[in-house]
């Protein structure tokens, strides 16, 4: 009877301590999601803002209307290799194009579009 007892004992002390270290993962995990959060408005605003540029710029060239506009079709992180370090955030749209922002700045270093180029760094 003795050794039942202990035995439901340690399986409690199991349980507390896996149920603590959970506990303390997913709270430092909660932190780093805010930061990425304040990283993904940062490029929505970035990208809301170049999209509407570039959409007006490509619809008083060819007269077409708004409904047109390119809108995004895909979003990831990458590691930044052509630097050797960091991380950006590339946007494809539907015209089949793309943005490349830095994930620690929100700004533009590489994009397909040709109105983009002149926001682009120097390669110099």
């Amino acid at each position: 009877m003795d050794n039942n007892k202990l035995l439901i004992a340690i399986i409690i002390i199991i349980v507390v301590v896996i149920g603590a270290v959970c506990a303390v993962f997913l709270t430092d995990d909660s932190s780093d999601d805010s930061n990425s959060t304040n990283i993904t408005n940062n490029m929505t605003n970035n990208t809301t803002i170049n999209t509407s540029s570039v959409s007006n710029s490509q619809n008083s060239a060819s007269g077409d209307s708004s409904s047109n506009d390119p809108f995004v079709v895909g979003e990831s992180v990458e590691f930044n290799y052509q630097n050797g370090e960091g991380y950006y955030r590339q946007v494809e749209y539907s015209d089949g194009n793309f943005r490349q922002y830095d994930v620690n700045t929100g700004e533009l270093i590489g994009s397909s579009y040709a109105s983009d180029q002149q926001y682009l760094p120097s390669r110099e």
